[in-house]
C-alpha cells in the first residue's frame, strides 16, 4: 500500500471521527459551529484530492499538471463555480423562509459571486491580447 492510500484512509477515518462527534452533540443537544463544520471542512478537502490524484512517485492513477489533469481541474472548477453560485442563492432563499429577513452580507456575497467569473475572464482574456 503506497503513501497516498494510507494517508486517505487516516484522513478519511479522522473525518468519520469528527462527523460522529459532530453528530453526537446534535443528540445531546450541544451547539454545533464553526469549528466543527471547519474540521470536518478541511478534513474533506484534505481528503478528495488524495483519492483524485495519482502521485509520479507510485505512478498510480492522474496526475494534476499533466494535460487531462488539468482539463480536469478547468472543467471542475467551472462547475463548481455555478454550483457556489446556486448554494448561495438556496441559502437566502432559506434565509428568507426561515427568519423572513433578507440577509443583507449573504446577498452582497451573491452579488459579488455573479460577477467574479465575468471580471477573472476579462482579466485572464487581458493577458492574452
Amino acid at each position: 500500500m503506497n503513501t497516498r492510500k494510507i494517508g486517505a484512509i487516516t484522513v478519511g477515518a479522522a473525518t468519520l471521527i469528527v462527523v460522529a462527534f459532530t453528530i453526537y452533540k446534535v443528540i445531546v443537544g450541544k451547539d454545533v459551529g464553526f469549528n466543527e463544520i471547519i474540521t470536518i471542512a478541511t478534513l474533506l478537502m484534505m481528503f478528495f484530492p488524495m483519492i483524485t490524484w495519482g502521485s509520479k512517485a507510485d505512478k498510480d492513477g492522474i496526475f494534476e499538471d499533466d494535460e487531462l489533469g488539468k482539463k480536469i481541474t478547468e472543467r471542475s472548477s467551472k462547475i463548481s463555480y455555478f454550483l457556489l453560485l446556486f448554494f448561495i442563492l438556496g441559502a437566502l432563499v432559506a434565509d428568507e423562509i426561515v427568519n423572513e429577513t433578507m440577509n443583507i452580507f449573504l446577498l452582497g456575497v451573491l452579488g459579488l459571486a455573479m460577477i467574479t467569473l465575468p471580471i477573472v475572464e476579462f482579466l485572464v482574456s487581458k493577458k492574452y491580447r
